[in-house]
């Protein structure tokens, strides 16, 4: 084990030491002024390089330390920087992002100490909420977006029951069925378990009526529990959280979370839905000048608690390359041994705020906390137990990849509101803000359950305003233009004008298995006609409208279009 080797150097060799190992050259994050030997040395600057916050981070500290403070400070930097960020608001207090914080005494007092040119600012803040649990945007996934290693973690199955859980996402793939919500999943699996399903169950191999039983009664209880919210359409696009503002600061999107803890665990596996979705659309972007997006992920315990090994390894594997997608990832814990030893090892950027030793499992915690940091003129056990509220023991990357100098250091003063904002002001935000159209009301589309129940889509209100009709192929003007008849028309003519042959498709206008007949197979193969029409159709469902959009997105399925899914089973090509 390291140890930290006893002070020897005088407290001008310690400065420099210091003032040299944070002289940086790039765009940096002011982290605040290191406190040498008792005394604060605002001439002694510790800051963060810009360019090395996508080698990922921790922000760590007991209770009442200052670790939500430390996020909002450096949230407010890299706003002003052009980066976007990602918070969750646990506890309710980063909302202040929104509004100026208030000049006292006391404050001009703390910044004049550690050489900070306070002012008074509010930020971009766009506000977010889980399935529209709290005030803010609702954020929706699609279950086949979310994919089966997430969903199993929600639903706590072992290692058997989520390698079942896979099978079944399979077979809905393979047969164009859209799992949209969780009464589409049950929908599926109660027809495998059924008389009907019985011989495609057969078919999956290792999956037994017994497990695919307890699968389906998990998804009754998530369902009792409220959960169906969180699920469903529109789904939100990640692409949301990389926007800046008008006047070029990085948008801060502010996820609240009211009811964390009774859902810890929907609340962590949806942060880590959010990274694998981000990780699975950008495309590799090398070494930037400042990131793409930082994104804090607070109560990081909560993601490790009881993972399973699958679960562990795709985190590993998400938070090893997102760097060479310029994405920055800070996990906020209590203690380093939250962590897991392999994700821990690729967390270079450290904010150490104090920890406790009332126990000896604290003592423990705080021995292997100190072994990990690099040698230095400090006491760390000493100095990790006398640490002060807004103070932090820090160790960064500079900008050659090497570890800076352990420095403790009275951490900068938000220029924003440490607290809430104001109600008001919070729906006026949300109110005013673009995303409202898209996300804040929920859609029900054609998917597995209308399929496998022989039902039309459910109603969700008129086109809006400005969107074209959708064509009929009768050409009748008193028609609605939107029967299974005429979206099928329609998709044979637009088959054959892309692919200049005639269309396959059949010209009968039940499209979809019956309830008591198990779902048609997908074609084993896909060839690079039916993939190029179903980007196509991707394309111009987006461009035609409401109904239209429909149509194709139902072409793109049943030309035999396959789900692509990545490290955490989710699908890279989502139904937007």
């Amino acid at each position: 084990m390291r140890m930290a080797k006893k002070p020897t150097a005088t407290t001008a060799e310690k400065l420099a030491t210091i003032q040299q190992g944070y002289t940086l050259e790039g765009a940096t994050i002011e982290l605040g002024a290191a406190i040498v030997d008792g005394e604060i040395h605002k001439e002694a600057q510790v800051r963060l390089p810009l360019a090395m916050m996508n080698r990922h981070g921790l922000v760590a500290g007991a209770t009442g330390t200052g670790k939500t403070v430390t996020l909002h400070m450096i949230a407010e930097q890299l706003s002003t920087a052009g980066v976007p960020v990602f918070l969750a608001d646990i506890k309710g207090d980063l909302s202040g992002l929104a509004t100026p914080a208030t000049a006292s005494e006391k404050l001009t007092a703390r910044t004049s100490a550690l050489g900070q040119q306070w002012e008074a600012k509010n930020f971009p803040v766009e506000f977010l909420s889980l399935g529209g649990d709290g005030q803010g945007i609702p954020v929706r996934a699609t279950i086949t977006s979310f994919g089966p290693i997430l969903l199993s973690r929600i639903m706590d199955l072992n290692d058997t029951q989520e390698s079942s859980l896979q099978l079944i996402f399979h077979f809905a793939d393979k047969n164009n069925l859209e799992l949209i919500d969780l009464k589409d999943l049950r929908a599926v699996i109660q027809f495998l378990t059924s008389d009907e399903g019985k011989a495609e169950l057969a078919n999956l191999g290792g999956l037994s009526k017994a497990t695919a039983g307890v699968i389906l009664r998990e998804l009754v209880t998530l369902e009792a529990q409220g959960m169906e919210k969180f699920f469903g359409e529109p789904e939100f696009d990640t692409a949301e959280l990389l926007r800046t503002a008008p006047d070029g600061r990085g948008v801060i999107s502010c996820l609240e979370l009211p009811t964390l803890q009774t859902k810890p665990l929907l609340f962590s596996t949806f942060l880590m839905w959010l990274l694998a979705d981000l990780f699975e659309d950008l495309p590799e972007a090398g070494d930037l000048d400042k990131p793409k997006l930082v994104f804090f992920l607070d109560e990081a315990h909560l993601l490790f608690n009881g993972a399973s090994k699958a679960f562990l390894e795709a985190i590993t594997t998400t938070v090893r390359l997102i760097r060479s997608k310029g994405v920055g990832i800070f996990f906020v814990t209590q203690t380093p041994k939250d962590v897991p030893a392999d994700v821990l090892g690729q967390l270079a950027n450290r904010v150490q705020h104090a920890l406790r030793a009332f126990t000896p499992e604290d003592a423990k915690a705080l021995k292997a906390t100190v072994s990990t940091f690099p040698v230095s003129d400090y006491d760390l056990e000493e100095t990790l137990t006398s640490a002060g509220i807004g103070e932090a023991v820090i160790t960064v990357m500079n900008e050659k990849g090497a570890p800076t100098p352990v420095a403790l250091t009275r951490l900068r003063a938000p220029e924003s509101v440490m607290g809430p904002s104001a109600d008001e002001l919070i729906r006026s935000t949300v109110a005013a803000s673009s995303l409202l159209v898209k996300y804040g009301t929920a859609v029900d589309n054609l998917s597995a359950y209308e399929k496998l129940n022989g039902q039309a889509a459910a109603p969700t209100g008129d086109a809006a305003p400005g969107l074209p009709p959708v064509p009929s192929s009768s050409g009748a003007s008193g028609g609605s233009g939107n029967s299974q008849a005429d979206i099928d028309a329609e998709a044979r003519r637009i088959e054959e004008e892309i692919l200049g042959r005639p269309s396959s498709r059949s010209s009968s206008p039940e499209s979809f298995p019956a309830p008591s007949s198990p779902p048609a197979p997908a074609p084993s193969s896909q060839s690079p006609q039916d993939g190029m029409l179903g980007d196509i159709a991707g394309a111009l469902g987006g461009a035609l409208g409401g109904g239209l959009k429909s149509m194709v997105r139902s072409m793109g399925t049943q030309l035999g279009r396959d789900l692509m899914r990545g490290v955490f089973g989710t699908s890279s090509r989502r139904r937007r």
